[in-house]
């Protein structure tokens, strides 16, 4: 049973058969029936007007949204542990021409107001600092810990007094709503989101992410994002098939159904990880310590995760499992008993 990412989940049945639908001549690009349709899907999913491009990966999605917040001589309020820090070689800065990355701590991988304002404070306004023009956060972040609509809400609000554009990335935005319950507007333009990256491929996608631009100045962000995306080869000539993709997981509720699936899988495998959780599990990720031996045992019994730095283990559930299907490993994690912590 595997449990390293939910980027290597097979790709669920209803977004292949929206691909095989889609096959079949169109206009080319993003001029086809099935793209034409993302903006006013996703304006009936949010409750708002949006605009709504697809990109081929999440890495993409987010350098392309910060190139559209913040110019080359500025800077990027994140995480120091976000994935546009850590995980995504240098990704932010080629697409902006050379922004900076402004990072910060915070438990869970979250970003607090206050430590936000801090280190706006420090920088001085003349022209030998970084200015800060962009504020990005992950939703789930990096450790499966979800924002709840106020504490985007008082980032938002941070972001606008300091004429920060605020952007989410939104790689497990699916388990994020899933955990909260609240409507997808609620923690997103309501709460002063600019920009989301919504996440589909880690939901049951094949290749297929959607950047989504929210309030006044959406068309103009849109637009330049469209250069964005052609100039960086993310221009399928051939996109009904990605358009397709995100189609099938928002019009249906399908998005918000495998987020459900994956989170309660997560829950039964916390109950069986009593004891060993190093984060609260609020999506679908469990970070639990486990020593070398236990590690092992666990890996001879069939089960495969990633090790997370010196005794300690990441499990990921996904969309093709829940409680039942990860009921061998929640047995075999309680077996192990509570563990040194």
């Amino acid at each position: 049973m595997h449990f390293f990412s939910d980027n290597a989940t097979p790709v669920c049945p209803q977004v292949m058969a929206a691909i095989a639908a889609a096959d079949h001549a169109d206009h080319g690009y993003d001029g086809d029936a099935w793209s034409a349709r993302l903006d006013g899907a996703f304006a009936d999913l949010f409750g708002t007007p949006v605009r709504a491009l697809w990109v081929s990966t999440g890495t993409a999605a987010n350098s392309i949204a910060l190139a559209c917040l913040c110019p080359p001589y500025g800077g990027v309020i994140a995480h120091e542990e976000a994935h546009v820090v850590v995980d995504e070689c240098g990704a932010p800065g080629f697409f902006t021409h050379g922004a900076s990355l402004l990072t910060l701590p915070g438990d869970g991988a979250k970003l607090s107001p206050d430590a936000v304002r801090a280190r706006l404070k420090a920088i001085r306004p003349d022209v030998h600092q970084v200015p800060a023009r962009a504020l990005t956060i992950t939703q789930a972040t990096e450790y499966g810990r979800v924002y709840a609509p106020d504490e985007v809400a008082a980032l938002g609000e941070v972001a606008r007094k300091h004429g920060l554009g605020l952007h989410m990335d939104g790689a497990r935005f699916a388990n994020a709503v899933a955990h909260l319950g609240c409507h997808p507007g609620d923690v997103t333009w309501r709460a002063g989101v600019d920009v989301l990256s919504f996440g589909c491929v880690k939901n049951g996608g094949m290749n297929a992410e959607a950047l989504l631009f929210f309030g006044e100045q959406a068309d103009a962000r849109a637009a330049e994002a469209a250069r964005w995306r052609k100039r960086s080869g993310h221009l399928f000539s051939k996109g009904r098939y990605l358009a397709a993709q995100i189609l099938a997981m928002i019009e249906d509720g399908l998005w918000l159904a495998n987020a459900r699936a994956a989170n309660a899988a997560a829950q039964a495998l916390a109950e069986g990880a009593e004891g060993r959780l190093m984060q609260p599990v609020e999506a679908n990720e469990l970070f639990i310590s486990l020593t070398a031996e236990e590690a092992a045992a666990l890996r001879a019994q069939g089960f495969d995760f990633y090790d997370w730095g010196e005794g300690a283990a990441r499990l990921v559930t996904n969309w093709s499992q829940d409680a039942a299907s990860v009921a061998p490993l929640a047995s075999a994690l309680r077996a192990l008993g509570r563990g040194a912590g």
